[in-house]
Order: C-alpha cells, then structure tokens, then sequence
C-alpha cells in the first residue's frame, strides 16, 4: 500500500549527525557526512528563481514481516521521488537503494543515478532501507524487532516497493526497472536483480562488497598500499610514517601515568585508557581515521586525502616530546573531528557497549545498533590488523571485536562464523551469477576485495576504475574529476544505453 507522495517541505528532514558525541563507527560518520555534502550541493534549497524543482517525499507501508502471511505488522517506508526528466509512462525507472543510513532528497537529485535521468527521460526514485533513517518501525530496536532486518527483509521491501510505485505513478507494465546502490546497497542491487530478474531489468552496483567474510584484514593490505600509491600522494615514507605514528602510541599508551594522560588528551580519547579494551577502542578509531582517508580519497567533503594526510605525517613539527608522524597524526585527528563537529575520537568499551545496547531509535537515524546487528548475523566484516605487514596495532583484535556481538545481542562468535558462510551460501559470494548486473569498483578502496573486479561473463560485467575511491563513480561530477573516473562515468553510461536498447527492443517486441 503506497502513501501518497508530499512535496519536501525543506531541510527539516535532512538530519545533522555530526553533533553527536556517543561511540560509534568512525567510518560511519565520515560516509553520512561526504553524503551529507555530496546530496546536499547544489539542491537549491533557497528556492528562489531559477532553482531545480525540489523532489517528493513518500511514505509505503510495508509488512513487517513479508515471510508471513498471518502476520498483518506493518511500517511506514520512505521514499524520494524525482519526476522532472521523466519522459512519458513508458520510460525507464532508476530505483536508488538506501543502506546502512538515512537518506535524503539528494538521493534522486545529485550523482548517479539522478545525472543518468535526463539522458533517458527516467524516473528517479530512492528507497530507504528498513531500520534505517525515518523507516524505523515502531517498537523499538529489542532483539525481537531487530528479527526483521536483513538484507532478504530489504529484498522484499524493494518488490513490494517496485509494484506499490509502479501502480502509483502508473508506470507502464514494459518500463525497465534499473536498481542502483553505492556499498551494501550496491550489493542488494546486484542481488535484487539476481533473486527478482523478472522484476528488476538490470543493475548497476557500485562497490558492492558481495562477499562476507568474518576476519576482513585484506582492508587494511589495501589501506597499506594505497598509502604508498604515488598516484594518489602516497609513498613509502607515508606508509613508514604511519608506522612510526602508531607505534608512537603504543608506547604512550603503555607509559602510564602522565605520559598516557597526555595522550589522552591530544588525540581526544574520552574515558579512561587503563584497560587494554579502552585502548583497543582508541587504536581501533585510529585505524578508521587512516582507513577512512584512504576509502574516501579524493571526494567532496572528505576532510582529509591520502595526499593530505601523508603530508600532516610527513611535513609536521618535530621535537623530541613530538616525533614528526604522531605529530602529524595528532593534528589529522584535529582536523577530522573538527569537520566531523566531534569532540571525541574514541570512549571507553564499557559506553561504547552501553550506546550499542540502547534500543530507543535515535531521532537522528544513526543506526550503529542496526548495523552491528547485520554484521553479527549476515555479514562480519571486521577488520583486522594482525598481519605483521599491516602498518598499524594488532588492537583491536578478531575477538574483541566478535565479542561485541555477545555483549550487544548474545550472539556467540560461532554464530556468527555461521552466519557469514550462510550468506555466501545464498547469494553466491564474489560469484553471483547474475545477469545484467554491472559491477563498479576503484581500486583504491579497501572494499574492492570483496567485490566483483572481473568480468563474470558476457552479462555480469564488471568495471575497475585506476586510484577511484569508495563509490566514488556516484559521486556528483567534478572539474578535477581525473580522466580514468570520467573514463569509467562513461563505460557505466554505455552499458546503461545497451540494457535500455535491449528493454526498447523488447517493448516493440510486445507490441508496445
């Protein structure tokens, strides 16, 4: 059942996360923010002469639990619709997927698949994933509400979604739906086509991360790389440096007293450092702060680049109570939580567990607890660093992180080893065995490894784009764009007009 669309009343619905100051995914807070700047230029929110036509907000109600039938639950599910380019009722549809956060109106108005509408005459609408922003169901996040999320929950929602929109836009019967999404929802794209190939026309999946895997360490052999990538402002020295930096740290930390209270202090760690947990949630933080510059090299309102970043390493003041690297860090961290309007960079164990086991949903749509909850049961992806390669701590370690799953749900490690290869099981892991399905990844981002970077056949295709980083090719076009990202901006255009061509010759086919 589909709520009628209402005319988006402003920026009242677009959420500012970066006042918090709770422990959470670092990583987190980078992408919500880049998405937050990326969807929000250039929307002409002033509405004044001349602006864009603002889109529309939606709301479908959705069941629950679409597995049962006996079971009449349901939730409101949002929706953003832009109609401005859509030609006539025969045209082709961009269905945008939401992930692991809110999403907002720029969802269907900046990037791709919005800059891929005009083209076509298409339809663009985004669909918020269940749990996640304002599409939380009523009830609460306890382990009996949290029951009903998952990627197979999310798969359904985006069928009953496909028919509710269709009828209510009356869309014709023959339009081709083509399924776009950036990270896990590149991944549900690329399996919404795979399950549902009578539903969904084609798919276009942009640094998919497809292949679950409990200990992901190859995360941090890409980080490691990329920081000596010269392409991208890295080097040898960079990479040592980040090593020094770290190892800095480590002797701080295991200094005591004033020295580590120092510490404390510069690198904005809130809560107490005694314990070999807290330290492990500071180290961890660290990590994600280097690895975020890497995964979100080079985009719009990143707050630091790889270039950046090794310059703060490498160019930094230097006396002998400031070592030049853990100077450099120091001030990356500065100048991180001041983009992020973030306080503190890392809390005690015991807050973080305590913030994870909440199960009020935050107004702001955070979804920390959502997402641990989806690694815990479908997908792992903790990253590790216990390579003696790996250029950072070895903390924190597999288990620690495994435990959070015990101490938030109960969840013991075994079952969650379970769960990953269960999820392999079903969707096919880095072979899925889809058609029309294009796969997108740079291969400066650390997710890469678990995605499709080769050709599966002649219909599941595959593009890795030179030093581009994480979903990175949906970005909003920019003059200093590098040649290899347009390059693949137009490989991703192409097979987008063949899948089209192949619908329209389809259409005349049946006599449309």
């Amino acid at each position: 059942m589909a709520v009628g669309p209402a005319l988006w009343l402003g920026p009242l619905l677009l959420v500012s996360l970066s006042g918090l100051s709770a422990p959470v995914s670092l990583l987190r807070r980078l992408g919500e923010h880049i998405q937050r700047v990326q969807e929000s230029s250039g929307l002409g929110l002033g509405l004044g002469p001349g602006t864009v036509a603002l889109p529309k907000v939606g709301w479908l109600e959705q069941l629950l639990d679409p597995f049962n039938a006996s079971d009449r639950r349901s939730f409101l599910q949002r929706y953003w619709v832009n109609d401005q380019h859509w030609a006539d009722q025969d045209g082709p549809v961009f269905l945008h997927l939401g992930g692991e956060g809110s999403l907002g109106p720029g969802s269907v108005m900046r990037g791709h698949p919005a800059a891929l509408a005009p083209a076509w005459g298409a339809l663009v609408i985004s669909l918020e994933h269940r749990f996640y922003g304002l599409s939380i169901p009523a009830g609460g996040l306890d382990m009996a509400q949290l029951s009903f999320l998952s990627s197979r929950h999310a798969l359904a929602d985006v069928v009953s979604a496909r028919m509710a929109l269709s009828r209510l836009f009356n869309v014709s019967s023959s339009s081709p739906w083509i399924c776009f999404g950036g990270s896990y929802a590149g991944s549900l794209a690329a399996w919404a086509r795979l399950k549902f190939p009578h539903l969904i026309f084609a798919s276009i999946a942009s640094s998919a991360p497809v292949r679950a895997v409990l200990d992901f360490s190859e995360y941090n052999d890409v980080v490691s790389r990329s920081l000596e990538s010269t392409a991208i402002g890295g080097s040898l020295e960079c990479r040592a440096a980040v090593s020094a930096a770290f190892a800095e740290v480590e002797r701080r930390l295991s200094a005591g007293g004033a020295v580590q209270a120092a510490l404390r202090a510069e690198l904005r760690a809130c809560g107490s450092l005694d314990r070999t947990e807290d330290q492990a949630e500071l180290l961890g933080a660290l990590q994600a702060l280097v690895g975020g510059a890497v995964q979100y090299d080079g985009q719009a309102g990143a707050p630091l680049s790889v270039r950046q970043f090794c310059g703060l390493l490498l160019g930094g003041g230097s006396n002998r109570s400031h070592p030049m690297p853990y100077h450099g860090l120091r001030r990356a961290v500065q100048i991180v939580m001041h983009s992020l309007g973030q306080k503190c960079l890392s809390f005690s164990r015991e807050e973080t567990v305590a913030q994870l086991k909440a199960t009020e949903p935050q107004v702001s749509g955070v979804g920390d607890r959502q997402w641990l909850y989806q690694t815990c049961t479908e997908f792992g992806f903790y990253v590790t660093c216990e390579d003696p390669r790996c250029p950072f701590s070895q903390l924190p370690a597999l288990p620690s992180q495994l435990d959070l799953c015990e101490q938030v749900f109960g969840l013991t490690a075994s079952s969650v080893a379970q769960a990953v290869a269960q999820t392999n099981s079903y969707y096919g892991g880095q072979t899925p065995e889809a058609t029309q399905v294009l796969f997108v990844n740079g291969d400066t981002d650390p997710w890469h490894v678990l995605g499709v970077t080769q050709a599966l056949g002649s219909l599941e295709s595959a593009l890795l784009i030179p030093s581009a980083s994480h979903c990175l090719d949906m970005a909003p076009e920019r003059p200093s764009d590098s040649p290899s990202l347009r390059l693949g901006r137009q490989s991703i255009s192409q097979q987008l007009q063949t899948w089209l061509r192949l619908a329209k010759e389809s259409q005349v086919r049946g006599g449309v």
